[in-house]
């Protein structure tokens, strides 16, 4: 499928979709405790591949409008009957991976093509290291995966440089052990607010994880407890919210975002990309409301991104349209999301007729006239979002592979066109 941007002036008020990273969690962690309720959960391609997770460990999940009713296995997953197929969604594929360890038996964790790329082996040797044999059957780190369950705790170390979700994993898992278990971080913690936001949901649902910080930061995981999370309401999602908010930035708009609560959230940092980069924008807090009012121009500056990853593609498109240089920095880890982004977003803006340097773990973009053109969505949701957003200041720019926005967000182009985004979407069962 694509779309096709024009120039467009937008105007009015949208809900942001609830967050993904808390569904996800919410889904997994009301799995492994009694009865709960999930209210206001996402419902993407991504979320739903951890509901036939969680299902295939023996959980029932029942959608009742909007919320979802989860009856689940309290803390003793059965063995799935069959291959779990995450399909694009890394978070399940890392969270299922942990659950798999502490199942009696072998489970088999694969997806897409594209998560058959994706890096697991920090994962994958921390489990190993706490004696639960876990190996990639291509035996290089990804999958498919094969987890031979006996997760019993234990001391053991992990790399925190390429992904935050092994450590989450590992938090959700551990707590159901029979010995407490020990995880130390080497080296930096990148994407640090998405493993608070898991001890934040944890915690709601009594499970105790210590955190030590002297230098290094240590996970202390006490052993045989259990899941008690009976009701959660998922906040809206600053990371989704921040395409809207940009758009509004870049052609000069004025917008308003509800549903956007203070929470743990890293892209929450997204309202302070925007005012550093002179956006007029204000945040009513206690109300839940964001407003943008694009009355302002743009300039550049240097952005640290290690806790901030999913914000790189519109961070780039502020960039592109704002005034001087903006560099995108400590941002390798950027890399191994569903496709490397940092190439993905230099190689596209440039196409659109923007100067940008590509390093190993930064971009440095200078801001000019964006030009219309073809540019490719690389099947990932953030790049088709931030691309379309691109195209709205530029004109005349198609987007492809945009049935990936599923993943994440399904009613963007919906909620674009009813504040005026002049989009159209053809090739698919979207066209208009």
């Amino acid at each position: 499928m694509k779309v096709s941007a024009g120039i467009s002036k937008i105007n009015g008020e949208v809900f942001a979709p609830s967050s993904k990273s808390y569904t996800h969690r919410a889904i997994a962690i009301a799995s492994l405790s009694e009865e709960c309720v999930i209210h206001r959960p996402l419902l993407s391609a991504d979320t739903l591949a951890t509901v036939r997770a969680c299902e295939a460990f023996g959980a029932r999940v029942d959608m009742q409008g909007d919320r979802l009713a989860v009856h689940g296995f309290r803390g003793k997953p059965n063995l799935p009957d069959n291959v779990i197929d995450v399909a694009n969604s890394g978070t399940t594929l890392r969270f299922m991976t942990a659950i798999s360890a502490v199942v009696k038996g072998t489970t088999v964790l694969t997806g897409d093509s594209s998560i058959r790329t994706r890096p697991n082996k920090p994962l994958l040797e921390v489990l190993n290291d706490l004696e639960v044999e876990a190996f990639s059957t291509r035996d290089n780190g990804c999958a498919p995966i094969v987890v031979k369950g006996g997760l019993n705790g234990g001391t053991a170390m992990i790399d925190g440089s390429i992904s935050s979700q092994f450590i989450s994993a590992l938090l959700i898992a551990c707590p159901l052990t029979a010995n407490d278990t020990v995880i130390s971080i080497k080296g930096n913690l990148k994407s640090r607010p998405y493993v608070d936001v898991t001890i934040e949901l944890l915690r709601q649902a009594g499970v105790k994880i210590i955190v030590k910080e002297n230098g290094n930061i240590t996970f202390i995981i006490p052993a045989g407890q259990k899941y008690n999370l009976k009701e959660y309401t998922v906040p809206g999602d600053f990371s989704s919210a921040s395409y809207l908010l940009a758009a509004a930035a870049i052609t000069r708009s004025s917008v308003v975002v509800k549903n956007l609560f203070p929470s743990k959230q890293g892209d929450v940092e997204i309202i302070d990309v925007l005012r550093r980069m002179g956006a007029d924008i204000s945040w009513n807090m206690e109300e839940g409301i964001v407003s943008v009012a694009g009355n302002r121009k743009l300039k550049g500056t240097t952005f640290d991104v290690g806790a901030t990853p999913d914000l790189v593609p519109t961070i780039a498109v502020l960039a592109a349209c704002a005034e001087g240089v903006t560099v995108i920095g400590n941002a390798e880890h950027v890399r191994y999301k569903e496709t490397d982004r940092l190439h993905a977003m230099a190689v596209e803006l440039t196409k659109m007729g923007i100067n940008i340097k590509e390093e190993k773990d930064s971009l440095t973009i200078t801001g000019g006239e964006l030009h219309g053109a073809e540019v490719h969505g690389w099947h990932d949701h953030r790049i088709v979002m931030s691309l379309t957003i691109a195209g709205m200041v530029a004109g005349n720019t198609t987007v492809d592979t945009v049935e990936s926005i599923d993943i994440s967000y399904p009613e963007f182009f919906e909620d674009m066109r009813s504040i005026g985004a002049d989009l159209k979407v053809s090739g698919g069962p979207k066209d208009n």
